[in-house]
């Protein structure tokens, strides 16, 4: 017979364990913010469809550069009642982070979502943005497997190369991004391997791709899980998701777009391989392509508008340290009036612009860094002049007028940081240059402009 101590004892480990197991009461259908158990310091947002998680899910999860959260599940929610999906992103993850950091993060994030949701743990998946997207990548390449990856504005960590992957890989790129090139050429080098993968180019610049961009991407993971015997295969969505990929392909050819036209043929075989005969469509008008004039032409048009974008790089590069504001006011000004054209020179102008945006802010970043103010104020400036939406030039520059203790205008340029997106509030406060202020900041004021989830 059982002592009644042991018997407490016994009853409070069950309780224990029962709580551990059971799914924590979050309310489907609300983007919140959950505290990690096992480090308070680290923290997701958290969309459960309005379905609720009486079952196990898949679950997305997203990382976004500037360690957003909220941000991709706000844009993606109405995606995630469509297909059924979880949606956490991370509040830690974020550009400067290193790899073990990072594995920290992830860590805690997983175990923190299986012990308090009920996931399907055949279907976790990745996606991210920019550096998120690496990031995104990275988790993949490591044990337990992650079943796909989406990466938007970046591929593979650096040094990775396309390789056998246990996970698919969708690449998401703008027109006008800086890193679209490069994702041409992870995806080229992935037909090279039996990695299922593909890649949607879409209308825009760097930055989260619009809904409409995403839905086909979440749209490959739902069919990947249906070729994978994951879920019952949905004859009715698959015939939906043709008729809509037949269309776009037959708006693009009348139009004369040949190249996308080319682009979605191929995006649609490694869509549909496998799961309806219409592939044989698809096959027959990427053929007719391949033999028409026309499309030869464009490719070849293309190709060398892709050395002209190279050259043009190299000789922006040549006047980072031997010119003056002059210079790059006629240059970015030339670059901003050109990539308003809705060509492909247009887009090309874009993807420079973005390319001086990415080399400015690194060059910013060390001077500061180095407390080379001086020189840290003309890229910061160029860097506003190339990229006035980018949160990080106005905080750069709040930086160093800070450092200059000038508190009205560091107060003016957080307020810009704010209205461009940054969020990141211990950040903020955490910023030694801002606290030593003769006149104190109003951080109050900056803080309420912040959106919260």
């Amino acid at each position: 017979m059982l002592k009644p101590g042991l018997i407490s004892l016994l009853l409070i480990a069950y309780a224990s364990l029962y709580a551990n197991k059971t799914p924590d009461p979050f309310q489907p259908g609300k983007i919140i913010t959950v505290t990690c158990r096992a480090d308070a310091a680290q923290s997701y947002a958290l969309y459960i469809p309005l379905k609720g998680n009486k079952e196990a899910l898949p679950v997305i999860y997203c990382f976004d550069p500037h360690g957003d959260g909220a941000l991709p599940l706000k844009k993606y929610r109405a995606l995630a009642e469509t297909y059924g999906f979880l949606l956490a992103g991370s509040n830690n993850s974020k550009n400067g982070n290193d790899w073990p950091t990072t594995e920290n993060i992830w860590r805690n994030l997983s175990e923190d979502t299986r012990g308090r949701l009920k996931i399907n743990g055949s279907r976790v998946y990745t996606c991210g943005f920019s550096g998120g997207a690496k990031v995104a990548s990275y988790i993949a390449l490591q044990p337990p497997g992650i079943a796909g990856v989406i990466a938007g504005g970046a591929g593979l960590p650096d040094g990775t190369t396309a390789g056998n992957f246990n996970f698919s890989f969708t690449a998401i790129g703008g027109e006008g991004d800086m890193n679209l090139t490069d994702l041409v050429a992870i995806d080229a080098g992935l037909d090279r391997t039996r990695t299922r993968h593909r890649i949607i180019i879409f209308d825009g610049k760097h930055e989260w791709a619009p809904e409409s961009t995403m839905n086909i991407a979440f749209m490959g993971l739902q069919l990947d899980a249906i070729r994978g015997g994951l879920v019952p295969k949905d004859n009715a969505f698959i015939d939906r998701s043709v008729a809509k990929s037949k269309a776009r392909v037959d708006m693009h050819t009348k139009t004369g777009a040949l190249l996308k036209a080319g682009q979605e043929c191929r995006l649609a075989l490694s869509l549909f391989d496998g799961l309806t005969t219409e592939t044989g469509w698809f096959q027959q008008k990427a053929a007719a392509l391949d033999s028409n004039p026309q499309y030869q032409q464009q490719r070849q048009a293309q190709q060398a508008l892709l050395e002209k974008e190279q050259i043009s790089k190299s000789l922006l590069m040549q006047h980072f340290e031997d010119s003056d504001n002059s210079y790059w006011t006629t240059a970015i000004s030339k670059l901003k009036t050109n990539a308003a054209a809705k060509t492909a020179e247009g887009a090309m102008n874009q993807r420079l612009l973005a390319y001086l945006s990415l080399a400015f802010y690194s060059l910013s970043n060390h001077l500061i860094n180095s407390n080379e103010n001086d020189a840290a104020r003309h890229f910061v400036e160029l860097y506003k002049m190339a990229d006035p939406a980018n949160s990080e030039a106005w905080y750069f520059s709040a930086i160093l007028h800070a450092r200059a203790h000038d508190t009205q205008a560091t107060e003016s340029d957080l307020l810009k940081a704010v209205e461009n997106g940054f969020r990141d509030k211990p950040r903020l406060l955490k910023q030694p240059e801002f606290k030593n202020q003769s006149k104190p900041i109003d951080f109050y004021k900056i803080e309420s402009r912040m959106q919260t989830p």
